[in-house]
């Protein structure tokens, strides 16, 4: 049969061996939900919730919020010029040696980026921002460089064709066409900062992370709820946020 192919049969058999092996490696077992009771008993211990503790709470979320805001913007800014010298109908010469750095930085996770600046400046939501925008710049940088080199080629030719030069050309032709999706990766690393940035506080980071940490080291349940629910009405309101803004781009 035409649609059949011994290919696609090695390919699976692959994919199946990975999944096996993956499961035995991580111990993946069905039969351990049988201890389903134990997460009602924990979940049960979040009511009723510690109400009191709000207004810090919501302090220590607006600093998880500006790490995240910031660590995000400043890395795009970063990101826009950098994807130009990662772009191949961009870049030049320079293509090669840019990828390579921008693979080393993506490479590092942000909690070991957090735990060297942290040696460097201290404690605080200090290094954990800076440890966000080196990840975003590395990420953004390489997202927006494939959106460069998707581009439609029509606008930058009519550019060249005019005398413009290249940096003038990529801002006129190719920006203008990849800015509702440059939007739509900025909005999602929003997002990725925000839960990344609770894992920076469990070294010291700052904002609600580090207070849940706190929380939930003590058996402090209760608090914990309040720290998890205001953590996701966060993440709700940037995705919403972020959505309207698309539409209003596009």
């Amino acid at each position: 049969m035409v649609w059949f192919k011994w290919k696609h049969l090695f390919i699976f058999i692959v994919v199946i061996g990975f999944m096996v092996w993956s499961a035995r490696v991580t111990e993946f077992d069905i039969r351990k939900f049988s201890q389903f009771n134990n997460m009602v008993d924990f979940l049960s211990n979040w009511f009723p919730l510690n109400t009191s503790i709000i207004p810090k709470m919501l302090e220590a979320s607006l600093v998880t919020l500006g790490m995240a805001f910031l660590g995000s913007f400043a890395g795009l800014l970063v990101a826009l010029p950098i994807s130009l010298l990662a772009a191949k109908n961009t870049a030049g010469r320079f293509y090669g040696i840019v990828r390579i750095m921008l693979s080393f930085v993506r490479s590092i996770p942000e909690i070991v980026l957090g735990l060297m600046f942290l040696t460097v400046v201290g404690p605080g939501p200090f290094a954990a921002t800076i440890a966000i925008i080196v990840h975003n710049a590395s990420v953004l940088s390489k997202l927006i460089a494939e959106l460069i080199e998707a581009a439609d080629k029509g606008p930058q030719e009519a550019m060249n064709a005019v005398g413009a030069r290249s940096l003038t050309g990529a801002l006129f032709s190719i920006f203008p066409q990849i800015w509702p999706n440059v939007l739509s990766h900025f909005f999602y690393r929003f997002e990725v900062a925000i839960r990344t940035s609770l894992i920076l506080g469990l070294v010291g980071g700052g904002g609600i992370g580090q207070q849940l940490f706190v929380h939930f080291k003590t058996f402090q349940y209760s608090t914990v709820a309040v720290d998890v629910f205001i953590i996701m009405f966060i993440v709700i309101a940037v995705d919403f946020l972020g959505s309207r803004v698309r539409q209003y781009v596009m």
